[in-house]
């Protein structure tokens, strides 16, 4: 990026402060804002089952009222024509989905049409990985592009109305430097004096489209020369200080190779794709609130049909990193796996962790949309998602760290079918069936050598409820490793009464797994537990930057638990739930962050890619809403 183009954290501060010392500018105002597994009931009997949310609000909501329903009234076009224009420069992050959800949704919504445009302008900084995972994205978020496009499309015509431009004596070539046009600007911060018009801005246009030429042929090296647009220097916004349109860049370019010397900026190139692609509503961020002028101005200096751009408030999420600089330096410096690490923000990462991508837009529409900036804690976007993913996926009993329990009143070859429903509340998700044997494993935390009158679970004495066994268990006595200190086998009866006799229920009920070679369960698995990657909502506000707001108990594996048989179903029915995205996948596309379930009293999972290599990895999408400490 040179000196010549703002950034997007410049656009951001200027929208912000600029006018605290100047008067402000008359832009277009925004508007306001054994057995075999149970199947489901044939469809004969029961509608089958779809792995469908029961979406808890109008998920048209946000076009139907507001921000965007006032925009639409403004221009209520018969043909909604919409963009989404990514630079192919990076992974896209959660902040992205909302534009996507914004574009594509306004088009669906009144049965128009979305473009994925890249902003390919700058091919320094493209590389062919971008592209493809953003148009990937895109479709995992459920929307289909009318068409896939390029800035580099309209190069050629881009170029022939920047020679038209300079004809009208609305550009000219400069040479300034760097320092010189920040002067012109009035300094830094506009501190420096008053601004003052380039000396090369009234050369004559011959003269400025002969230099544009020479510009063109390779007779200037990078930062030797400049077109830019002859806006008003004196008007109090920032984007009609003669912006840059044309900048040289030595760089073979990913379509057009070495065809280009010189590429379109930014505020050249934005609003006349818009128009070439007849774009009927821009919608954008309130970081290019000033730009609206500089976009209108353009269009109406060439003549050409003249698109509504309208902003509205970005999405930001606290408590992480979402700058590409920042998550590079996360992944160079081995702290994360990858841009895909499900610590990490980036929408890469967050499907590879299992949220489903109809959770992303649930919780984008039930934000709004308006032209404030949206700062939302992890933890408000982690509830949204188990929300989500109460209504939707399947329910097993996992157990992290498992210690098995024998007990001693079973025979040896002892097997009950126990039936356990996919879904408490939903019959349409059928049920499977696991074995109840003579040995079973439950996790470590559910067993006190020690009992007290707080503790509802297994203990010497104390009787507990295995989830759907029809009988409790009691422990009786431990066996423990003296090196380690740990328990390494509990010994139980089996609590059920003679015939006819009664039986105390247990005040609580656990999960567990059963071992049984017939059944080859338990299956075992490397389960990954993840907290917060940073241990503060501001990592850069942090003494020394954000890496020393990292969090070394980011992570937690647990690399030996068990999982009942019932995920080999969960698997072949995957993706739950089949919507948006991931909705009519075939079998061989489908992606291991499909296989989603709620391991009972421990939290939301979904299997990780690592899995491919032959044992299974399991991710934790979200904890339960219960504190997983409570003594129940």
């Amino acid at each position: 990026m040179d000196g010549q183009e703002r950034t997007l954290a410049e656009r951001t501060k200027e929208s912000k402060n600029l006018h605290k010392t100047e008067k402000k500018p008359k832009p277009a105002k925004p508007p306001k804002a054994p057995k075999e597994s149970k199947p489901p009931p044939p469809q004969s009997q029961k509608e089958k089952a779809s792995n469908a949310p029961a979406a808890p609000i109008d998920p048209n909501a946000i076009f139907k009222e507001g921000f965007l329903k006032s925009v639409f009234n403004e221009r209520p076009a018969q043909k909604v024509v919409t963009r989404f224009p990514p630079e192919p420069n990076g992974f896209l992050h959660i902040g992205h989905s909302k534009a996507i959800a914004i574009n594509f949704g306004f088009a669906r919504y009144h049965s128009g049409a979305c473009y994925l445009r890249f902003d390919d302008t700058n091919p320094e900084a493209e590389k062919e990985i971008y592209f493809t995972a953003i148009e990937d994205i895109v479709r995992w978020l459920g929307f289909k592009p009318l068409k896939v496009t390029y800035s580099s499309d309209n190069f050629d015509k881009l170029y022939e109305l920047a020679e038209d431009l300079i004809k009208r004596d609305g550009a000219y070539v400069c040479h300034c430097t760097d320092t010189e046009i920040k002067l012109q600007k009035g300094g830094e911060k506009g501190t420096a004096g008053p601004r003052y018009a380039c000396p090369h801005r009234n050369r004559p246009t011959d003269e400025s489209l002969e230099e544009f030429r020479a510009m063109k042929s390779g007779k200037y090296k990078p930062r030797e020369a400049f077109l830019r647009m002859k806006q008003d220097i004196t008007d109090g916004n920032p984007q009609m200080w003669d912006l840059a349109a044309y900048r040289i860049l030595e760089k073979p370019h990913h379509r057009t190779g070495d065809k280009w010397r010189i590429y379109p900026t930014y505020d050249f190139t934005h609003c006349l794709c818009d128009s070439f692609e007849n774009i009927s509503h821009s919608l954008c961020t309130t970081e290019f609130q000033l730009s609206r002028v500089s976009y209108e101005w353009l269009c109406d200096a060439v003549e050409v049909y003249k698109p509504m751009q309208r902003e509205y408030g970005r999405l930001n999420i606290t408590g992480t990193v979402l700058s590409k600089r920042k998550i590079l330096k996360l992944v160079e410096d081995g702290i994360v796996r990858g841009w895909d690490d499900p610590r990490l923000y980036t929408l890469l990462a967050l499907r590879r962790r299992g949220i489903p991508p109809g959770a992303i837009l649930l919780f984008v529409n039930e934000l709004g949309v308006s032209t404030a900036l949206t700062n939302i804690q992890i933890v408000r976007f982690e509830q949204s998602v188990r929300r989500y993913l109460e209504q939707t996926v399947p329910r097993l009993m996992l157990v992290l760290d498992p210690v098995p329990v024998v007990i001693d009143n079973l025979p040896d070859d002892y097997t009950e079918d126990i039936e356990l429903p996919f879904s408490p509340k939903d019959p349409s998700f059928g049920s499977h069936i696991v074995p109840f044997t003579k040995t079973v494993y439950i996790d470590r935390s559910d067993f006190r050598e020690i009992d007290s009158k707080d503790f509802f679970r297994l203990a010497p004495g104390k009787a507990v409820g295995l989830l759907k066994v029809p009988f409790p268990i009691k422990a009786t006595s431990f066996d423990k490793d003296d090196s380690s200190g740990l328990v390494t086998v509990i010994h139980a009866t089996y609590e059920k009464p003679e015939e006819g006799g009664t039986f105390k229920k247990p005040k609580t009920y656990i999960q567990w797994v059963g071992s049984s070679e017939r059944h080859a369960s338990p299956l075992k698995a490397e389960v990954r537990i993840f907290k917060p990657l940073f241990k503060s909502d501001n990592p850069d506000a942090a003494e020394g930057g954000f890496l020393n707001d990292i969090n070394p108990d980011s992570e937690e594996v647990f690399p030996n638990a068990m999982i009942e048989i019932g995920l080999e179903e969960v698997r072949k029915r995957a993706p739950w739930p089949a919507e948006e995205g991931e909705k009519d996948v075939k079998d061989e596309d489908k992606g291991w962050e499909t296989i989603r379930f709620q391991g009972l009293r421990v939290g939301y999972f979904c299997m990780d890619a690592d899995s491919e290599k032959g044992g299974i990895v399991l991710n934790q999408i979200v904890s339960l809403k219960e504190d997983s400490g409570k003594g129940s």
